[in-house]
């Protein structure tokens, strides 16, 4: 059995943004536009290769995707794969007593509910853009 200490494996910081930004669908564009005129698509390209990141840019990033800034810190894909692989074979487990297949909402519900909020979010990106348009 071989023993790696997960304390000595570096998180990269810049990948982990780029990361959630691809998971919502945000352009380095539109990230570079909500950090301000000093940010451009090539400054948040720069910012994606860095393995770390300073605290203050960290935190308007996170405010930006809407998550928490300690997601982007701790984030490491290879723990997150181990722990799923892991835990993904279900052949030989039986359910436990307290398990509820019933959920407990309609699931019907939240799938509108979710596309509500990317419409939402579509339309601000759009107003965004047209402001973007409109400035130039």
């Amino acid at each position: 059995m071989i023993h790696t200490d997960m304390s000595d494996k570096k998180i990269h910081q810049g990948r982990n943004i780029k990361r959630f930004r691809e998971m919502l669908g945000i352009k380095q564009e539109v990230l570079a536009y909500e950090l301000g005129e000093n940010w451009n698509q090539k400054k948040i390209s720069l910012l994606e290769q860095r393995e770390l990141i300073e605290k203050d840019i960290l935190e308007q990033v996170a405010k930006i995707l809407k998550v928490p800034a300690e997601s982007i810190e701790n984030f490491d894909e290879e723990q997150a794969i181990n722990i799923i692989s892991n835990n993904a074979s279900f052949e030989n487990c039986q359910q436990p007593a307290f398990f509820n297949n019933q959920p407990t909402f309609n699931p019907l519900d939240k799938m509108v509910e979710l596309y509500e909020r990317m419409l939402e979010q579509q339309k601000e990106m759009i107003e965004k853009l047209e402001k973007i348009i409109q400035g130039k």
